[in-house]
């Protein structure tokens, strides 16, 4: 079972520490843990009933009140304000206590209600991609297990499988070439297979290479793929140098096609040369907005 600290805790719940420390010591609210030095710590079932009283509390239910609740009927209220038209930071909060929970059925309610109610797209920018940004914060705080990060990211990349089997359209006439990949030691596919579905759902054509290609194995492509767009991400560690080199190959392969780049080791890049044909993509809505300036194809 995992240890946080007080400091933890204010970084994955929102909570400040001094806030937490007061709910302790008026309302009797959670009883930390102490070490053997008597520092103290919680564990995972301090930090899902941490996250839950914050939904609660930022849905406008006060501490006094959650207080006087069986922890029955605090999964029962946050089971049901994560389910209907709530902030979607309290939807982040939930999804991060159904992820250490490993329970799959919460986590796929909670995608599948806001996927009905505002479509995946907006679901993925909104809910998702800030989710795993937390998660991120949970690796620097050594807070999470692999096995949980497994367990999240397989359940997200089904739903994206899923989506774009479903997408049946044929490309027409007007429809542009693209081409998305991620190159050799880079296993972060998600934001890559989003693109992939926001693109052909756009109407156009799309090669997708998947994650950790090696790029001999690309030179394949280039005998008999010409496309008009290229876009690919690095976000695993790498040197300025190496991303320098990268950027510049990718260019040089397909100096006729439009280059997106993203990924945080590309848009953290210091002193990044960028060519004429390379776009650096920031974040997502970036993306959503250049694809859509490409000719639109109605599906």
């Amino acid at each position: 079972m995992s240890r946080f600290s007080i400091k933890d805790i204010e970084t994955i719940t929102g909570i400040k520490a001094h806030t937490l420390r007061i709910w302790e010591q008026r309302y009797n609210l959670i009883e930390p843990k102490r070490t053997d030095t008597n520092i103290r710590y919680y564990d995972d079932n301090d930090l899902k009933f941490i996250l839950n009283v914050s939904i609660l509390n930022n849905y406008g239910i006060k501490i006094s009140e959650i207080a006087k609740m069986p922890l029955s009927k605090i999964q029962e209220m946050v089971l049901s304000i994560s389910e209907k038209d709530s902030p979607f930071e309290s939807q982040i909060k939930a999804l991060i206590s159904a992820m250490f929970s490993l329970d799959e059925g919460a986590f796929n309610r909670m995608l599948s209600t806001n996927i009905l109610r505002i479509g995946l797209e907006e679901t993925m920018i909104r809910v998702v991609f800030p989710f795993l940004h937390q998660i991120g914060v949970l690796w620097l705080t050594g807070s999470i297990h692999p096995a949980h990060e497994h367990f999240i990211t397989n359940l997200i990349r089904q739903k994206l499988f899923v989506a774009i089997d479903a997408q049946t359209g044929a490309s027409s006439g007007k429809s542009r070439r693209f081409l998305l990949f991620l190159p050799e030691g880079e296993p972060h596919e998600i934001g890559l297979l989003f693109a992939n579905y926001m693109i052909r759902a756009r109407g156009h054509e799309v090669v997708y290479l998947g994650q950790n290609l090696p790029f001999e194995d690309l030179k394949v492509v280039f005998e008999f793929y010409n496309p008009e767009y290229v876009l690919s991400a690095v976000t695993s560690g790498v040197t300025d140098g190496d991303i320098q080199h990268f950027v510049d190959t990718v260019s040089n392969t397909w100096p006729d096609a439009s280059v997106m780049l993203t990924g945080y080791q590309i848009v953290n890049a210091q002193n990044l040369k960028v060519p004429n044909n390379v776009q650096v993509v920031p974040d997502l809505e970036f993306l959503r907005a250049y694809v859509e300036q490409v000719d639109h194809v109605t599906v």
